[in-house]
């Protein structure tokens, strides 16, 4: 389990991608266009694989541990 203060930080990094996130979702309800929306697609994609991460490092967990 991370430190107090990393706990802190990890929270605001998790909150920051399901912002992230959020808007991407926004953005691509309101695009056109197929190449835009597999681009938004891809990076909604990475920032839940960023917010998974920053998940098990809170947890104390990796997925060699899981």
């Amino acid at each position: 389990m991370p430190n107090e203060a990393r706990q802190a930080e990890l929270a605001d990094e998790i909150a920051a991608t399901r912002d992230n996130i959020r808007a991407l979702v926004e953005q691509a309800s309101a695009v056109g266009g197929e190449a835009e929306e597999e681009r938004i697609a891809d990076r909604i994609a990475e920032e839940e694989a960023n917010l998974a991460a920053l998940r098990n490092e809170l947890d104390g967990t990796t997925d060699d541990q899981r």
